[in-house]
């Protein structure tokens, strides 16, 4: 199937459901202060999409940084994106100060009509990653019953999925994967991007020249192995690039963690 032609959210009748929705609010902060909001701004056409068209509600679920399956509210909490989601849509926004467990499921099962919820860091549970550490810095594996019941939790948690969450939607996390819904579907971000890849991966313009950045290699080979039977070049930036640098060159780089 090609990339443009994914289910979209404007192709679900969302009217009197609840839409539970992933969502990238990995944010930079300062002091528990929003530095750039261009990520919280960009979900916000699917989230009034869903409440013009009756929506019972919409539950936005997230990461912030790398808590590692740790709770840290001082460091990572998403409450502050309540706070800027509520200027940005012109309407109070609830914030649960978890993601799962009875508590969250109760006050997300029977919401008034047009509420928008914001749930806490998802990655404040091991069962987010499938991996992490406990308090004490030690790594730890999650447990595959509970990684069964965290993505049951969730799933109780609306109606209808719907994955905005591009920034993530290569990682097989529980959110990204384990939200059990007969219904699912993309935000108009997510297509968005998948109509800009499939323009690029399946009717270039020529001479086709890829530009690429980032930190993680490890998140991106596969993309750049895909795409060079495709490219006439390859530009590769950012701080993978470093890496590249020292396979091809035997540059000292240091240790470097995007």
């Amino acid at each position: 199937m090609s990339l443009s032609k994914k289910l979209t959210l404007d192709k679900l009748d969302v009217r009197g459901k609840r839409v539970i929705m992933r969502v990238d609010f990995n944010v930079p902060m300062k002091k528990n202060e929003i530095t750039n909001n261009q990520r919280i701004k960009a979900s916000i056409p699917s989230v009034k999409y869903c409440l013009d068209k009756g929506a019972r509600s919409v539950v936005l679920m997230s990461h912030l940084g790398r808590p590692d399956g740790v709770p840290m509210p001082d460091k990572y909490s998403l409450e502050p994106v309540a706070a800027e989601l509520k200027s940005l849509l012109g309407k109070d926004v609830l914030f649960l100060k978890d993601c799962v467990g009875p508590e969250v499921e109760k006050a997300c099962a029977n919401p008034a009509a047009g509420s928008v919820i914001l749930l806490e860091n998802l990655r404040f549970h091991v069962e987010e990653e499938g991996k992490g550490q406990d308090p004490s810095g030690n790594k730890l594996k999650a447990e595959p019953d509970k990684i069964e019941a965290f993505r049951a939790s969730l799933s109780k948690l609306g109606d209808v999925y719907v994955n905005d969450a591009f920034g993530t939607a290569h990682r097989a996390h529980s959110s990204m994967v384990g939200v059990n819904l007969p219904q699912k579907a993309s935000g108009f971000l997510m297509k968005k991007e998948l109509d800009y890849f499939a323009k690029a991966l399946e009717n270039p313009e020529r001479p086709f020249l890829a530009i690429l950045g980032g930190a993680k290699v490890a998140d991106k080979i596969q993309l750049i192995q895909n795409m060079l039977d495709k490219v006439n070049e390859m530009i590769i930036g950012g701080g993978m690039a470093f890496t590249f640098l020292k396979v091809l060159n035997n540059m000292e780089i240091g240790n470097f963690r995007g």
